[in-house]
C-alpha cells in the first residue's frame, strides 16, 4: 500500500450508502424514467428495465464497489489511479480518463438543469408560476427562462434570470465539496436524502388520492393512470423493438450511476473490512425505490389524470418535467405548495448527484498532481465554469447541452461500463474478484451471478452498444430499411454541419486531452512513489 498519501474515509456505513444512493437518485429518477415509461408504454418497458437491472445494473454496481475498495487499500481513489493498478500496463491509467471526464463534463450541463429546478421551486413558492392550464404557457416560460430561442440570450442584461440560480447552485456544490468527504458530501446526503424521500412521499400520497378529478372524463382516473404505467400491452411486439431495450439499458446507467466513474471512486474510501455486497445492494435498492415507487408513481399517473394519455405521450424528459407537470400542479389544490415541493425535491436530488460528479475529479487532482483541497477545488471550479458557460451561452435549442449529453452522457458511459465489467471478470479474474467482493460481506451474492458477471453482462452490453450504434449513430430505419444517420452524426460530418455541435464535441476533446496530459504527469509521480516505497522496503529488509 502507498503510505505517502493519507486518504479520507467515510465516517459511517449509513453515510456511504446515502452518498452512493444520492449520486444515483437524481433528475433521471423523477423525470427521465417516467418519460421513458410513458413513451414506450405499459409493462413492456418495465420488463426490459428489470431484465437490464438484473444483467447489468447489480453486476456492474458490485464490480465497481469491489474494484474501488480494493484499489483504495493500495492508496488510489481516482479512476486513472485505480485502472493503473488493476491493468498491469503502462497504458492502463489512460483508460481511466473516462472515469474522470464523464462526471466532470456531465456536471457542466447537469448543474445548469439543476438551476432550472431551483428557479422553478422559487417561482412556485412565490406564486409566479401559476400560468393556467395551457401547456403552451409553461413551454413559453421554460424557453424564455433557459434561453431556448437565441444563443447568448441569457447573458444579455435583464434576460437571464436563470443565471442567478446557476451561480447560487454552482457555489453551493463547490462549498459542500470543499468541506471534504465526511463533513461535506456525507453530511449533506444524510440530510438531503431523507428530506427528499419525505417530500416525495407527501406528493405521492396526494397523487394517490386524486381519484377522478373531472367526472365528465371518467377515463382519466387514478386507476387508469397507474394502469398506463403497469398494465401489459402488446408485450411481444413491444419487446421486439430494439429501441425499447436501448432505452431500458440506458436508464439503468442513469439510474444507478454505473459507468460514471462515481461509485468506483466513492467505494475507494471504504476500509478493507467494510461490506460492499450488502451496501451496494442497499444503495441500489434505495435508488430503485425512489425511481419506480416514487418517481414513476408520481409523475405518470398525475399527468394522465389531468391530461390523458395524449397529453404525456412524446413529451420527453424536459417537456414532461417543465411543461406538463406545472399544468398538473395548476389543476391541483394548493398549486404553489405542491409545485414548490416537487421542484425543490428535484433540486435536492440534483445536488446529491452533482456533488458525486465533482469528487472523481477532485480525487484525481489531489492524488495525481499532489494538490491540496483548495487548489483542486479551484482548478476544477475554473474548468467546469468554462464548460458551463459554454453550455449556457449556446442555449438555442439546447444544442450544446444535447450534443454533449449524447456523446458523453450516453456513448462514453456505455464504454466505461463495459470496460469495468470486463476488467472485473477477465483482467482481475472472476474468482479473485468474487473473493474480494465477499471480504467482510454480511450476505453473499447468489452464485449464478458469477456466470452473469463474467459472460452475460459483457455480451449484453456489447450487443446493446452495437444496437445503439446501428440505430442511433449509423441511423438504420427499420421501417424503410434505409440508413439515415441521426443529427448527432450529420451535425458533425454532414453536408450542412452544425457549428455549435462541432464546437461541443471540440470541447469534449479538449477536456479529454487536458486530462490525458495530467494523467501522464500523474503516472510519473506514481512511479516515483512506488520506487520510493520499494526502496524503503528493501532498506528495512537489509537491517540486521
Amino acid at each position: 500500500m502507498n503510505r505517502t498519501r493519507q486518504s479520507e474515509k467515510w465516517s459511517s456505513r449509513l453515510g456511504v450508502i446515502l452518498a452512493v444512493a444520492g449520486s444515483a437518485v437524481g433528475l433521471g429518477n423523477f423525470l427521465r424514467f417516467p418519460g421513458l415509461a410513458a413513451q414506450y408504454g405499459s409493462g413492456a418497458f418495465m420488463i426490459a428495465y428489470f431484465i437490464s437491472l438484473l444483467i447489468i445494473g447489480f453486476p456492474i454496481c458490485w464490480a465497481e464497489w469491489t474494484l474501488g475498495r480494493y484499489a483504495g487499500q493500495q492508496g488510489y481513489h481516482s479512476s486513472p489511479g485505480i485502472f493503473n493498478i488493476l491493468i498491469r500496463s503502462r497504458y492502463g491509467k489512460f483508460l481511466g480518463v473516462l472515469g474522470v471526464i464523464i462526471p466532470v463534463i456531465i456536471y457542466m450541463y447537469y448543474v445548469y438543469i439543476e438551476a432550472w429546478c431551483a428557479g422553478y421551486s422559487w417561482y412556485f413558492a412565490w406564486g409566479e408560476l401559476n400560468l393556467g392550464d395551457d401547456p403552451a404557457s409553461y413551454s413559453d416560460f421554460w424557453k424564455s427562462f433557459i434561453g431556448f430561442g437565441t444563443d447568448g440570450m441569457l447573458l444579455e442584461g435583464g434576460q437571464g434570470k436563470v443565471i442567478w440560480f446557476l451561480l447560487a447552485v454552482f457555489a453551493v456544490n463547490f462549498l459542500i465539496i470543499y468541506r471534504g468527504l465526511a463533513k461535506g458530501i456525507e453530511m449533506f446526503c444524510k440530510f438531503a436524502m431523507p428530506a427528499l424521500i419525505v417530500l416525495a412521499l407527501v406528493i405521492l400520497v396526494r397523487v394517490l388520492t386524486l381519484g377522478t378529478p373531472d367526472p365528465a372524463q371518467p377515463d382519466r382516473s387514478l386507476i387508469n393512470g397507474l394502469g398506463s404505467m403497469w398494465n401489459p400491452g402488446d408485450v411481444r411486439t413491444q419487446l421486439a423493438n430494439p429501441q425499447l431495450w436501448l432505452a431500458a439499458a440506458g436508464q439503468i446507467f442513469f439510474s444507478l450511476s454505473v459507468g460514471f466513474g462515481v461509485i468506483i471512486t466513492y467505494s475507494s474510501y471504504l476500509r478493507d473490512s467494510d461490506d460492499v455486497v450488502l451496501s451496494g445492494l442497499t444503495a441500489s435498492s434505495a435508488n430503485e425505490f425512489c425511481e419506480v415507487a416514487l418517481g414513476g408513481m408520481i409523475t405518470v399517473p398525475a399527468a394522465y389524470v389531468f391530461l390523458g394519455a395524449a397529453g404525456i405521450a412524446g413529451q420527453g424528459t424536459f417537456g414532461l418535467g417543465f411543461n406538463v407537470l406545472p399544468v398538473v400542479f395548476a389543476k391541483m389544490p394548493m398549486p404553489a405548495l405542491f409545485g414548490f415541493m416537487f421542484f425543490f425535491l428535484l433540486f435536492l436530488a440534483a445536488v446529491t448527484s452533482s456533488l458525486s460528479m465533482l469528487q472523481p475529479g477532485i480525487a484525481f487532482l489531489e492524488e495525481g498532481l499532489g494538490l491540496n483541497r483548495r487548489q483542486s477545488v479551484t482548478l476544477l471550479g475554473l474548468l467546469t465554469a468554462i464548460g458551463c458557460l459554454f453550455v449556457v451561452y449556446f442555449s438555442k435549442d439546447i444544442k450544446a447541452l444535447d450534443t454533449i449529453d449524447f456523446w458523453v452522457g450516453t456513448v462514453f458511459i456505455f464504454i466505461l461500463a463495459t470496460v469495468t465489467i470486463i476488467i472485473f471478470g477477465w483482467v482481475v479474474g472472476i474468482e479473485k474478484g468474487w473473493a474480494e467482493a465477499h471480504k467482510g460481506a454480511e450476505i453473499r451474492i447468489p452464485r449464478f451471478f458469477k456466470f452473469i458477471m463474467k459472460y452475460l453482462s459483457p455480451v449484453y452490453l456489447l450487443a446493446i452498444f452495437g444496437l445503439f450504434v446501428w440505430y442511433n449513430v449509423i441511423g438504420y430505419d427499420g421501417e424503410t430499411k434505409t440508413f439515415n444517420p441521426t443529427s448527432y452524426v450529420t451535425d458533425l460530418v454532414g453536408k450542412e454541419p452544425n457549428t455549435v455541435a462541432r464546437m461541443s464535441v471540440g470541447l469534449v476533446i479538449l477536456v479529454t486531452l487536458f486530462f490525458l496530459i495530467l494523467i501522464s504527469l500523474a503516472g510519473k509521480r506514481w512511479d516515483a512513489e512506488r520506487a520510493g516505497s520499494q526502496a524503503a522496503v528493501d532498506s528495512d529488509s537489509m537491517k540486521p
